[in-house]
């Protein structure tokens, strides 16, 4: 049995405060609502991951990033090294919104973001009307799925799945501190 779910089903599990796995720039990805404590719990018990690690939040464009985010205290320079990497792989740690919870960051002071690139996740964040918390679809200490087959050995066959393919990248996201611009994980 398959799961593989149209945009419109998954819109309609990410607004129950279910996980689901869909495809990125390079691997699948575990998103929830990052609004949803609940949700966000759930998903880092199903990769067996520390809270204290902090998460990702994918968008399709820069507005839906700013309620998790504060860019009051970054300069034009900054912002501007950013907005010339998005859309795309490249993710930046910002410095976080006062209100943005302990859930999504972590032991951190700061925020992962990325603007995405791909079609299908732009199209769900759109639907969805805000980021998804985006981590790579596995298990601690395991590879990242590539592949729907792959989704469902380390998840199970009736894990929500948004049918489509990953981008064409062979690494996961760089990862980027926008401060200082230092790389905290090659791409």
């Amino acid at each position: 049995m398959t799961n593989l779910l149209t945009l419109s089903e998954c819109n309609d599990r990410l607004k129950n405060g279910d996980v689901i796995a869909y495809p990125t720039e390079a691997v699948f990805g575990l998103g929830c609502d990052p609004n949803s404590e609940a949700a966000v719990l759930t998903l880092l018990k199903l990769k067996q991951r520390s809270i204290d690690k902090g998460l990702i939040l994918i968008a399709s464009h820069y507005q839906q990033l700013l309620p998790y985010i504060d860019d009051s205290c970054l300069n034009k320079e900054q912002k501007q090294l950013a907005f010339t990497s998005w859309p795309g792989p490249v993710t930046w740690i910002f410095p976080k919104n006062r209100t943005t919870p302990y859930f999504l960051t972590g032991k951190f002071d700061s925020i992962a973001v990325r603007v995405t690139d791909h079609p299908l996740v732009c199209q769900l964040c759109d639907l969805f009307g805000k980021p998804l918390v985006s981590s790579s679809a596995n298990l601690s200490g395991h590879n990242p799925c590539r592949t729907v087959l792959e989704v469902k050995r380390q998840f199970g066959d009736d894990f929500p799945i948004l049918k489509g393919e990953t981008g064409h990248r062979l690494q996961p996201s760089e990862i980027r501190d926008i401060r200082t611009g230092k790389i905290i994980r090659q791409g």
